[in-house]
């Protein structure tokens, strides 16, 4: 892990085309600014990890007709 300081107003470059600026520091955090191209998704770790959770729920095979009747048992039978 590269370790660098900086100061409000000052920015760090990660390759050619993003730059982290930090905006306000204070004893409750730090506000950054990201400029990156649009192309390049931009999130909060604790949002990535979601994403990442939902997408691996998504790919995960459907529960058999065994695991399905295990589930309604245990939340109760669907409303249809």
């Amino acid at each position: 892990m590269l370790v660098i300081t900086r100061r409000r107003g000052e920015s760090i470059m990660i390759g050619d085309g993003i730059e982290i600026r930090i905006l306000r520091a204070g004893r409750d955090g730090v506000r950054i600014g990201v400029v990156a191209p649009a192309s390049l998704p931009v999130h909060r770790q604790e949002i990535y990890q979601q994403i990442c959770d939902a997408n691996r729920a998504a790919a995960a095979p459907a529960p058999d007709a065994e695991q399905r009747a295990a589930i309604e048992a245990l939340i109760g039978a669907p409303r249809r």
